[in-house]
C-alpha cells in the first residue's frame, strides 16, 4: 500500500478468526471478520488518515463485509467481497451473492460504492450485449461465477471495472494451477515449512542471540530438506533445542525488565497509556463525525450540523418536562394558600 500510494484496500482470505480492528504497523488499520482460522476471512485496511473517518462497519459473514466512511462531506460504502471457488456447492456460492445483495440494498440510493472482492470467476474476453456493465479486456471464456458477476452488476447498476483497462497477458490472471516446475523449483530454492502455524506470535522480546539462533535453525532445516541424511538431521535437532533455549532465555530477562520498571511511577503511566491505546486501536468508529437530521438522514456539512444542534438545543432548553410542571404548581398553590 504504501509502494503503491493506496489509501483503502480490500483483502480476502485474511484467515483471521475474529471480528476486530487492529493497528498493522507503518500507519494502517485493519478492519476485519473471520470465524475460521483456516479458510475465508475478509477485511478492509486503510491508511490512518482516513481510520477517523470510518462511520460504520458492518460483518455480514466471513465473505463480505462493509465500511461506511464520510470524506469530505461525501459518504463512501467499501465492501468487501470473497466469493466461493469454481467447485464449491451451489448452495454456498449462492449464499454468498445473497449477503451481498443484502449489503447493496442496506446503502441508499445514490450513494458512492466501490466494490473490492475476489470473485473467482471469469466475466470473458469480449462484452457484447454487456456493453453497459463492463469492457472488453479479460481473459478465456465466461464461465458460471464470471456469469453471476454480470448478472450482480446488471443487477446493481454497476461496472466490472477492471475490464476496461488493457494489461499485458500475464498481468490478467492473479492465480493460475499447475505449473509444477514452479513449486519443485520453490522447494529446492526456499525449503518446506512445517507446517504448523503459531497465531499472534510474540516477537517483542526477541533479541540478536535468539535472531541468529532461528536464522541458523532455518538454513539447517533448508538443507535437511535438500539432503535427508542422518547427519543433516542432528544438526536440525541440536539447533532446533538451541532456539528453545535462547527463547527461554531471553522471555525471562525481557519480564524481568519489564516487571521492574513497572514498579515505577513512569511505568505505572507507560501501562495506563498502553491500555488506552489498545482499547482505541480495537475500535471500528473513533469518534461521531456526523448527525442526523428530524427524518433520519446524515448531515454532513457544517452548516447544516451546526443548524440541527441548534434546534436540538432550542427544543430542549423550551420544552417543559414533567418534574419542572410539579415544581410550579407546588409554588403556586403555596403562594394561594398564604
Amino acid at each position: 500500500m504504501e509502494r503503491r500510494k493506496v489509501d483503502i484496500l480490500c483483502v480476502q482470505e485474511t484467515r483471521w478468526k475474529g471480528s476486530k480492528a487492529r493497528s498493522i504497523g507503518a500507519g494502517f488499520k485493519l478492519f476485519y471478520y473471520g470465524v475460521d482460522s483456516k479458510r475465508n476471512g475478509v477485511g478492509v485496511v486503510l491508511k490512518e488518515e482516513f481510520v477517523r473517518n470510518v462511520l460504520e462497519v458492518k460483518r455480514v459473514s466471513d465473505r463480505v463485509m462493509s465500511l461506511k466512511l464520510e470524506i469530505e462531506g461525501v459518504m463512501l460504502y467499501v465492501v468487501s467481497g470473497y466469493a466461493p471457488q469454481v467447485g464449491c456447492e451451489l448452495e454456498e456460492k449462492e449464499r454468498f451473492w445473497s449477503e451481498l445483495d443484502e449489503v447493496m440494498e442496506s446503502i441508499p440510493t445514490g450513494e458512492r460504492v466501490v466494490i473490492g472482492a475476489d470473485f473467482n470467476g471469469h466475466v470473458g474476453e469480449g462484452n457484447t450485449g454487456d456493453e453497459e456493465v463492463m469492457g472488453k479486456f479479460e481473459v478465456k471464456e465466461r464461465n458460471l461465477e464470471g456469469q453471476m458477476v454480470v448478472d450482480f452488476a446488471k443487477r446493481m447498476d454497476m461496472a466490472v471495472v477492471n475490464t476496461y483497462f488493457q494489461k499485458r497477458e500475464e498481468h490478467r490472471v492473479t492465480y493460475k494451477s499447475g505449473a509444477e516446475v514452479i513449486r519443485e523449483t520453490m522447494r529446492k530454492v526456499l525449503g518446506v515449512s512445517s507446517g504448523r502455524r503459531k497465531e499472534d506470535k510474540e516477537t517483542w522480546w526477541w533479541n540478536e542471540e535468539v535472531q541468529d539462533s532461528i536464522q541458523r535453525k532455518r538454513l539447517a532445516k533448508k538443507k535437511w530438506d535438500m539432503d535427508r541424511t542422518e547427519e543433516n538431521r542432528q544438526e536440525y535437532k541440536e539447533l532446533q533445542c538451541r532456539v528453545k533455549r535462547e527463547v527461554s532465555k531471553a522471555k525471562q530477562k525481557a519480564y524481568e525488565e519489564l516487571y521492574t520498571k513497572l514498579d515505577t511511577r513512569e511505568g505505572e503511566k507507560d501501562l495506563y497509556r498502553l491500555a488506552r491505546q489498545r482499547d482505541r486501536d480495537g475500535k471500528d468508529v473513533q469518534q461521531v463525525r456526523v448527525i442526523k437530521d428530524r427524518d433520519g438522514r446524515v448531515l454532513t456539512s457544517e452548516e447544516s450540523v451546526q443548524r440541527r444542534w441548534k434546534e436540538y438545543f432550542e427544543e430542549l432548553m423550551n420544552e417543559e418536562n414533567e418534574r419542572g410542571k410539579k415544581s410550579r404548581r407546588g409554588e403556586l398553590c403555596g403562594t394561594e394558600s398564604r
